[in-house]
C-alpha cells in the first residue's frame, strides 16, 4: 500500500491527510470501521483527484462526502433503493461510482463494486471489480485514466 500511496502523492492529486478525530467521527456516523488500506489511504490523503482534467477520471472522495450508494445515486435511502451497505467511495466519469461493500469483506479487506448508474442497484450491473481498496487504487493508477475492468467485464460476457 506504501507503493500506491507513494505514487499518488508523486504523480496525482491527493489533499491533506484526514486527522484522527475525522476517521474516528466518519466511523461513527457510518458505524463501520475503515479496513487497513482505506485507513492508510486516508490518513495519508483526505481523498484524491488521479490523473490531470477538470473530469477526473477517478475522484476519490473525502470522508465527508462518503455516502451510501443508494443515497448517491437514487437519491433514496430505502431498500428498495439498493443495499444499505454499498457505499459511494469514488466519482468516475458519467456520473457512475466505485462502491465500497462493506457487507463483505475478504481477508480484512472490503470489496469494490462497479456503481454503473444504469445498473444500478442490479448487482449483476454492479460487478465486484477489487476485492480491495489496494487492488481497485493500482488498477486505477495504472488505468490511463480509463476504468481498468470493462475489459475484464467484457470478457466475461457481462
Amino acid at each position: 500500500m506504501t507503493e500506491l500511496l507513494d505514487a499518488v502523492a508523486a504523480q496525482h492529486f491527493p489533499h491533506p491527510p484526514a486527522t484522527a478525530a475525522a476517521v474516528d467521527a466518519f466511523e461513527l456516523r457510518m458505524g463501520w470501521r475503515l479496513d487497513p488500506d482505506l485507513r492508510a489511504f486516508y490518513t495519508r490523503f483526505d481523498g484524491a483527484r488521479l490523473f490531470r482534467g477538470s473530469n477526473a477520471p477517478y475522484s476519490i472522495l473525502p470522508l465527508a462526502e462518503v455516502r451510501r450508494a443508494r443515497v448517491v445515486m437514487s437519491q433514496a435511502d430505502t431498500d428498495a433503493a439498493g443495499p444499505s451497505d454499498w457505499y459511494a467511495v469514488c466519482q468516475l466519469q458519467d456520473s457512475n461510482f466505485a462502491l465500497l461493500d462493506v457487507g463483505q469483506q475478504t481477508h480484512g479487506r472490503y470489496p469494490l463494486r462497479d456503481g454503473y448508474r444504469e445498473g444500478f442497484p442490479d448487482p449483476y450491473y454492479c460487478p465486484v471489480i477489487a476485492h480491495s481498496f489496494a487492488e481497485f487504487l493500482a488498477g486505477a493508477l495504472t488505468s490511463g485514466g480509463k476504468s481498468y475492468w470493462l475489459k475484464a467485464l467484457e470478457e466475461q460476457g457481462q
